[in-house]
């Protein structure tokens, strides 16, 4: 008992005390501040509110999302794509205060509803997509080369697994 000094043993108390204590602030901090963003992830059918020029039926696409974390992954395919259809994810973005933005390249024949051609040219896209309420979203297409910004309504795809 020699070796054992109240100053030691009060300077490990305090130590131990302390650290409790900041654990504690750290994990209510997480708890009331940390939130996962809601999972957007999945297939949408994405009715655009007007034909792209230059294409006769564009009208509707299939966006197929990729979701970790607040970081996206994306394809966008023709709105008659089978559901086991694995196209390369062409659009990476970024989920961040409700509002989804994605960008890439997407083959015009895709966009156009098409068959797809041997030298398909790829335009630079922009999606960008606003969570209204849990279930509801709005959104708009940009398309490199086309003024015009497009306005749809991704209505989520029920998965088929059974």
């Amino acid at each position: 008992m020699n070796h054992f000094k109240f100053k030691s043993l009060a300077f490990y108390g305090v130590a131990i005390i302390l650290v409790l204590l900041l654990f504690k602030t750290v994990t209510v901090y997480g708890e009331n501040n940390l939130k996962a963003p809601p999972p957007v992830n999945g297939r949408y059918r994405l009715t655009l509110s007007e034909n792209l020029p230059n294409c006769e039926k564009s009208d509707t696409l299939t966006l197929n999302i990729q979701q970790s974390g607040i970081y996206l992954n994306a394809s966008v395919l023709p709105a008659n794509a089978n559901a086991d259809t694995d196209e390369k994810h062409s659009l990476a973005g970024i989920f961040r205060n409700q509002q989804l933005n994605l960008s890439g390249k997407v083959g015009r024949s895709i966009l156009c509803n098409i068959p797809r051609l041997q030298n398909d040219p790829l335009n630079s896209v922009t999606i960008q997509m606003q969570l209204v309420d849990k279930v509801n979203m709005t959104g708009q297409l940009i398309v490199n080369g086309i003024p015009q910004t497009l306005r749809f309504t991704p209505v989520p795809e029920k998965s088929q697994k059974l």
